[in-house]
C-alpha cells in the first residue's frame, strides 16, 4: 500500500464532499483500516487532525464563496454544515480574523490549501519490532493538560518535574502515556505512570492486549518521536494491523524505552 496515495485519495474525497457531513469510516476505507487507525495516521503524517483539516478547508472555501458571491451568512452556514449563523460566524472570525458580515472586496482572507503528497517518496530505512502480549495492568500516575501542537514541549517538561518531585519517594517513572479527546484526534493530557500502587495518584487501567513493541536505545523525547514517526510512515503501510483504541505507552527501563502500540 502506498500510504501517500491513500492520503491523497482522502484529501481529494474531502474536497469533493465539503458541503456534506464527512463519514470517517468512508475515509478509512481508502487505507483499508478502521476509523481510529486512519485518524491517527492522518494526524501523524499531515501534522493536523482530520477534524481540524476538514474545518479549515470548509472555512477557506467559505471565504472564497463570501468574497466572490456575497451570499447570506445563514446560507453559507448551512452550506458548510454549521448549525446556525452564529456558530459559523464565530468559526469564520477565528479562522480569517474578521467577521463574515464585514468581508468586502478589499478584505484579505486566509487560504488553507488541500494537502497533496508526493506519491513517489521512497522509504529505505529499517526499523525492528516485535509483537508481545501483556495482561491487564493497573498503573498510577499524575498528568498535565496538553495539546497536539504543544505535546512535544509539555511531555518532557512534565516528566522532568514529576521525576524530581517524586523520585525519592516512589522511584523512577515507569511509563509515559498520551491521552486523546473522545474523537481520538486531539491530544488532551500527558501522564507519568508508576507500576506500584500509589493511592493518592490517579488509577489508570490498561486492558490486556497485543502490542507492537519498538525498542529505542534512548529515553530522549526526540528519539521517541522519531520512532513513532517511522512506525506511521514505514511499518504501518505494509502491515496487516489495526490500532486499538488504547493509548500508546512509553515504557522506560534500563536507560531504554519500549514504545508500545496496541493492535487487534
Amino acid at each position: 500500500m502506498n500510504i501517500y496515495k491513500c492520503l491523497n485519495d482522502i484529501t481529494k474525497y474531502i474536497d469533493e464532499h465539503l458541503e456534506e457531513k464527512i463519514d470517517y469510516n468512508k475515509l478509512a476505507m481508502f487505507m483499508g483500516v478502521n476509523s481510529y487507525t486512519m485518524q491517527r495516521i492522518f494526524s501523524m503524517l499531515c501534522g493536523i487532525t482530520i477534524g481540524e483539516y476538514i474545518r479549515k478547508r470548509k472555512l477557506s472555501n467559505a471565504g472564497v464563496d463570501l468574497y466572490e458571491n456575497n451570499p447570506k451568512i445563514i446560507d453559507l452556514a448551512l452550506k458548510y454544515n454549521y448549525e446556525n449563523a452564529t456558530s459559523f460566524s464565530r468559526a469564520f472570525e477565528n479562522f480569517h480574523g474578521i467577521k463574515p458580515s464585514l468581508v468586502n472586496k478589499e478584505t484579505k482572507l486566509k487560504i488553507f490549501p488541500r494537502i497533496i503528497f508526493d506519491e513517489n517518496i521512497k522509504i529505505t530505512d529499517e526499523i525492528s519490532y516485535e509483537i508481545i502480549e501483556l495482561p491487564e495492568m493497573n498503573l498510577y500516575g499524575v498528568s498535565t493538560p496538553s495539546s497536539t501542537t504543544t505535546i512535544k514541549y509539555d511531555a518532557p517538561k512534565f516528566f522532568q518535574e514529576t521525576y524530581y518531585k517524586y523520585q525519592k519517594q516512589y522511584g523512577d517513572i515507569d511509563y509515559g502515556m498520551i491521552c486523546y479527546d473522545n474523537e481520538r484526534e486531539e491530544v488532551k493530557r500527558y501522564y507519568c505512570l508508576y507500576k506500584k500502587e500509589i493511592p493518592e495518584f490517579e488509577k489508570i487501567k490498561i486492558p490486556a492486549s497485543k502490542w507492537l513493541k519498538f525498542r529505542i536505545n534512548s529515553q530522549e523525547p526526540q528519539d521517541i518521536r522519531a520512532t513513532s514517526q517511522k512506525f506511521y510512515t514505514q511499518i504501518f503501510p505494509s502491515s496487516p494491523y489495526n490500532l486499538k483504541e488504547i493509548p500508546e505507552l512509553e515504557y522506560y527501563h534500563d536507560d531504554i524505552t519500549d514504545f508500545l502500540i496496541a493492535i487487534n
